[in-house]
């Protein structure tokens, strides 16, 4: 019997046999080379993200083991408030321990303000000079630094050098005003250095400017200074106004003083002022008023126990019969 099979049906499914086993291998090795790749593309990024976070903790390193003490949190401005209260209260030591730490924590130009007035204190002059000139060199508007340097170079007898000062820190003071510092004491002052320097009638301007100001309380000292410049221009009238008046301010101030011995200081000022007065209106030939004077002087000299000073003026007084 002879076989009904197609020779040439039977070639072509061999064929399409052997394509599909070859067709099928060859898509199970792409499939596998598939996940190779992705094996190892998944493989660098999560080792990348492993440096990455080992280069974070390396960079910012976690604090959980970090020990905050109390020291740590204070700022070099806490160490500059606690030094100005230790320096109000006379604790010098311990206030310029204070600045030194917060000068070396980056403090501004006012820690070393603080810690110049601090030796100047205790007499330290030449750290105190430095200590100024740092505080200047850091702010140049700084005017309490070049105040302070002025009260400095004036304790030292550097008349010229403190004028200087007393310029800048007035022009510091008008560009970026301080509170705790007032232009009438800085014209005040510059009244004062002009007044030791003979520079009579820049004396008189200043003082003139210090009274004029608002702020600030008026000072018995600046009336009686100013009357001095004016004696040194001849100006008697003006002079024994001003002692007149300072006075006045004495006697309307003296209550207030802290203490006995700051209101024992305020009486001899006003007795001396009294006296000056007295020499002045006798100059001028007003022998009453040189006497009213006087015997103002020698009550206040009788009251201060100051037998010296009412010996004195008493012979004066038998002078003017």
């Amino acid at each position: 019997m002879k076989s009904t099979r197609n020779p040439k049906k039977t070639k072509a499914t061999a064929v399409a046999q052997t394509s599909k086993e070859n067709c099928c291998s060859a898509s199970s090795v792409w499939s596998w080379t598939i996940y190779v790749y992705w094996f190892i593309i998944l493989f660098f990024i999560a080792a990348t993200f492993y440096i990455l976070g080992r280069s974070h903790e390396f960079l910012h390193p976690s604090t959980q083991n970090v020990i905050i003490t109390e020291e740590a949190l204070i700022q070099p401005q806490d160490y500059v408030n606690s030094a100005k209260e230790k320096l109000h209260s006379g604790n010098i030591d311990d206030a310029i321990a204070d600045l030194d730490t917060a000068i070396d924590g980056n403090a501004t130009s006012v820690a070393y303000a603080l810690r110049g007035e601090a030796y100047m204190q205790i007499g330290n002059y030449t750290k105190a000079l430095e200590d100024f000139d740092a505080a200047i060199e850091k702010d140049s508007m700084n005017a309490i630094a070049f105040y302070d340097r002025a009260l400095l170079n004036t304790r030292l007898e550097n008349y010229d050098a403190a004028l200087n000062d007393i310029n800048n820190a007035l022009a510091a003071q008008s560009m970026k005003p301080s509170e705790s510092l007032s232009m009438r004491d800085l014209y005040a002052k510059r009244g004062q250095l002009n007044l030791w320097l003979k520079n009579w009638r820049g004396a008189v301007a200043d003082y003139t400017n210090s009274l004029a100001r608002a702020e600030g309380t008026v000072s018995a000292d600046v009336y009686a200074e100013r009357a001095e410049a004016y004696t040194a221009l001849g100006d008697y009238e003006n002079a024994v106004n001003d002692y007149t008046t300072a006075v006045r301010v004495i006697s309307e101030q003296i209550q207030a003083a802290p203490n006995q011995d700051e209101r024992e200081k305020q009486s001899s000022n006003a007795m001396s002022y009294f006296e000056k007065s007295a020499a002045l209106n006798f100059k001028m030939g007003n022998n009453d008023a040189a006497r009213s004077d006087l015997e103002s002087a020698f009550a206040l000299a009788v009251a201060l126990d100051d037998n010296d000073s009412a010996d004195r003026i008493q012979k004066l007084l038998g002078n003017l019969e």
